[in-house]
């Protein structure tokens, strides 16, 4: 079954994977035409802890809400920093919580899937009962690097840039996985 993955990086794992319809910004996720259940990674800068140091483009933060929607039509996944003030400002469900859609919020650090750093996420879904989703690759283990914004020498090391974008190539396959078994919601 085919998935669209909206708002891939260019250098994005999901482009390697079978059924993978991948929009990132040369495609223009704005102008997917629907039709299937969605993995979307909406730009996060606006939304995270760090928010007030964000120098998001113009429009940047309305991605969000078009994430949301085409979730919530579709069916799929959206994944965002655990914490992140778009489930505040779209009335996005807590996890242990359900929304109007059906939607529900999965916590849970992309460490799981191979991520350096613990990178804690939250992953919203419409279309999949939390009995339905892929073995989850639960680790007790603890992470190689952090996710820091300033220096420090007494702690582990720090991920990059890109590494803090990348989606790891096993929870790339997941989520993909994931959406694939979602319907939309009035299906």
């Amino acid at each position: 079954m085919t998935v669209a993955v909206l708002f891939a990086r260019a250098d994005s794992h999901y482009k390697a994977l079978a059924g993978a319809d991948v929009w990132d910004a040369e495609r223009d996720a704005l102008r997917w035409p629907g039709g299937c259940p969605v993995v979307a990674h909406p730009p996060c800068r606006a939304w995270a802890s760090l928010r007030h140091c964000a120098k998001p483009r113009d429009g940047e933060k309305d991605l969000a809400h078009y994430a949301i929607a085409m979730v919530r039509q579709w069916g799929g996944v959206l994944e965002h920093p655990a914490g992140s003030t778009l489930w505040s400002a779209q009335g996005l469900p807590a996890p242990g919580s359900r929304d109007a859609f059906g939607g529900w919020t999965l916590a849970a650090p992309q460490k799981w899937w191979g991520h350096k750093a613990e990178k804690d996420t939250w992953f919203y879904v419409v279309g999949c009962e939390p009995g339905e989703v892929p073995a989850l690759p639960y680790t007790m283990a603890e992470a190689t690097h952090v996710v820091q914004s300033r220096k420090r020498t007494d702690y582990r090391p720090h991920i990059t840039k890109a590494e803090r974008e990348h989606t790891p190539p096993e929870l790339a396959k997941w989520l993909a996985e994931l959406a694939a078994r979602c319907k939309a919601h009035n299906a």
